[in-house]
């Protein structure tokens, strides 16, 4: 077993990650007897129900951009734990992933104690690679920390940090047993992430959502940003390989900035992330150098977000798995790619609604989907690919379009060769459903070659 290995199943020794615990009490108190790493630098922290992590990524490039040195912390992962603590855009090295845990890990065994002590659960997953992460940003250090909230926002283990600029991406149902079933309510604990001294920068929200945010900044005397009101996307137009984006700032227009990157969703992610920056460097007042914008932008990545992984024929990877991800995919897939046909490799975790989401994706596909793969990835909590494809017979697929595998490679052969079997070369395969499954697979498809 290699050190990451070793460090990667004490982790996992711990309360899974789909089971948080909604308190803040321990981390806190992890923050005490480590020194306070979360007040090592300045953070830009990010909350909302769909885009967090490309909306981060595009905040943490025009930062980088910006000759910044940059941490970001992100979840969940698609192949390695490192890649959820990322400097300078990089995943944080093994070694030092290793030897930080080992460096910090005895404080976390005395917070242990205390919890068990008190009848309480130890630090969950989630909390300790939270934990690690503000270690490792105070040990690089960093000048920024972009960072990402796990689920939700006030009891959240991310919420020890306090954020110069908070930023809301859209928000929408999703989790609602934890958060609530309406925006509204949703949108209050999202709102914890909010602290006295910081700045909102939302995108356009349902209105309760946004009465919600409206009234806690007044609350705290904060200042505001609302996409649309205050910033906004001004024209959008498909380009190869990703988009071509015009973009009203709090500060200025910026015009003529690539975005590789697929999606009406994706250009509202940038929106919102070109504001943060503006706010963050400037507080909304000062205009930026918009060559920088530019080559932040340009230079962006996201892994795992519409993502193609091969070509001949073309293979995309999207972690979508709730209503609105499945219509955003849906939409930029048939915008930016010609496919006459696609076929759809599917995989979904326990926690989720599955016959929702095949019901929706027969609706947003219609016809231009004609096979339905369904598989698993090697999660535990991953559900078995039968289960899977009882739900989409009563869902309404047909039975004779469906093929079922628990074995990835198989579903990979079968899917590539279903969208290939057309005369016109124009068929595709889209891996969605789970990030576990885009994971997978991607590493299959990328070790490949």
């Amino acid at each position: 077993m290699s050190d990451l290995e070793r460090v990667y199943t004490q982790l996992l020794a711990r309360a899974p990650e789909n089971k948080m615990e909604p308190r803040m009490a321990p981390m806190f108190r992890a923050m005490e007897v480590l020194g306070e790493p979360q007040k090592a630098c300045p953070v830009i922290h990010i909350t909302g129900t769909n885009g967090k992590t490309s909306t981060a990524r595009m905040i943490e490039s025009l930062l980088r951009a910006h000759d910044l040195r940059t941490g970001r912390y992100s979840s969940p992962h698609l192949v390695s734990v490192t890649e959820r603590i990322s400097i300078d855009g990089e995943p944080v090295d093994e070694q030092t992933f290793v030897r930080v845990w080992d460096e910090i890990s005895p404080y976390l065994d005395l917070v242990d104690a205390e919890l068990t002590a008190q009848g309480e659960t130890r630090l969950t997953y989630f909390e300790a690679v939270t934990i690690l992460g503000f270690a490792i940003f105070a040990d690089a250090p960093v000048d920024v920390l972009v960072l990402e909230v796990g689920l939700g926002g006030i009891t959240d283990a991310t919420n020890v940090a306090d954020g110069a600029v908070s930023v809301i991406t859209p928000i929408s149902l999703d989790h609602t047993d934890l958060l609530g079933d309406s925006p509204g309510l949703i949108a209050e604990e999202k709102a914890g992430i909010l602290k006295p001294g910081g700045y909102l920068v939302s995108a356009i929200q349902p209105v309760d959502a946004a009465d919600v945010l409206l009234e806690r900044a007044r609350e705290l005397e904060i200042p505001f940003g609302f996409e649309s009101l205050d910033f906004k996307l001004l024209e959008r137009q498909v380009a190869v390989g990703g988009q071509l984006l015009r973009i009203e700032g709090q500060a200025a227009r910026y015009d003529e900035i690539f975005l590789p990157l697929y999606g009406a969703h994706q250009a509202q992610n940038a929106t919102v992330a070109l504001a943060a920056v503006e706010t963050f460097l400037g507080g909304g007042q000062r205009e930026l150098n918009a060559d920088l914008v530019r080559q932040g932008f340009a230079e962006t990545t996201s892994p795992g977000r519409l993502e193609v992984v091969r070509t001949a024929p073309t293979v995309l990877v999207d972690a979508g798995h709730n209503p609105d991800g499945i219509s955003a995919t849906a939409a930029a897939v048939k915008e930016s790619f010609g496919f006459s046909r696609l076929v759809l490799m599917l995989g979904i975790l326990q926690e989720k609604d599955a016959a929702a989401m095949l019901y929706q994706m027969r609706e947003e596909y219609g016809d231009l989907v004609e096979d339905l793969c369904l598989t698993q990835s090697s999660s535990p909590r991953a559900i078995p690919a039968g289960e899977l494809a009882t739900l989409a017979i009563e869902a309404g697929w047909p039975e004779e379009d469906l093929y079922v595998t628990e074995n990835l490679e198989d579903a990979i052969e079968w899917s590539v060769g279903r969208a290939e079997a057309g005369e016109d070369l124009a068929g595709g395969v889209l891996v969605t459903g789970s990030i576990t499954l885009v994971g997978e697979i991607s590493l299959l498809l990328k070790g490949r070659g």
